[in-house]
């Protein structure tokens, strides 16, 4: 059973990393969205 333990740890370990990952990337692009829409609404008027 310490086996699976220590590959268990690994495993959330790496799955925690991939959600933080996905997380920033999601709010990054957001905000790059958001600023690429008042940018185009500015240009427009």
């Amino acid at each position: 059973m310490d086996g699976f333990n220590i590959v268990m740890v690994i495993a959330i370990i790496l799955f925690a990393r991939l959600g933080v990952r996905l997380v920033t990337g999601y709010i990054k692009m957001k905000k790059e969205d958001k600023d690429g829409n008042n940018d185009n609404t500015t240009s427009k008027q």
